[in-house]
């Protein structure tokens, strides 16, 4: 017996990823998202409400696959400077060949997704965080939670930023945000950091 079939939303975020991807926002029509998909266009306005919507859709799904990344790296990691580390180097190492992330900073035919990151960017920044600063608390309870949350989300904000516009290497820019982390927390970073 085969596998069961994919949920709709998963095929229309694939096929909708697929079409950014290759035709960039200008291009892409709930039309051709609801054909790739095998559905109605109905369906697709039911799921997403719009074009943004379903472009909103997209990056939130694309995020996921970072947090569970990010996730799984806290998870390795013995101590919060490290995991820090490793988890911004991830992300942005990521993020230079996310062939998403490249449509919203480059948009092929205009710039209308760069808000998903920049402007309108609360939904990914506030998953990010919340995710962040419970697998992080999970893992190191003895943080307090209002500081590391406040750290979490300096931290994400400026992850955000150099994804935005990369001014350092990955390595550099992820011992930078893990210092500012620990310090903020008034906990000891490796000798030399």
């Amino acid at each position: 017996m085969g596998s069961p079939p994919r949920p709709v939303r998963d095929a229309l975020l694939d096929a909708a990823a697929d079409l950014l991807v290759r035709r960039g926002y200008r291009g892409v029509r709930m039309q051709d998202v609801a054909a790739a998909a095998g559905v109605s266009r109905q369906t697709v306005y039911n799921e997403f409400g719009d074009k943004w919507g379903l472009a909103s859709a997209v990056v939130m799904r694309d995020n996921d696959r970072y947090l569970d990344g990010i996730d799984r790296i806290l998870a390795e990691h013995g101590d919060l400077y490290a995991a820090v580390v490793a988890a911004v180097e991830f992300t942005l190492e990521l993020s230079a060949d996310d062939p998403i992330k490249k449509v919203v900073l480059t948009g092929a035919g205009g710039d209308e997704l760069l808000p998903l990151l920049t402007t309108r960017a609360e939904p990914v920044l506030f998953a990010a965080r919340a995710r962040i600063v419970e697998h992080a608390l999970a893992r190191w309870p003895e943080l307090d939670r209002p500081g590391f949350a406040d750290a979490a989300d300096a931290a994400v904000r400026l992850v955000m930023s150099h994804i935005v516009l990369p001014s350092s290497p990955p390595d550099r820019t992820a011992r930078l945000i893990a210092r500012l982390v620990v310090r903020y927390l008034d906990l000891p970073a490796p000798p030399g950091q």
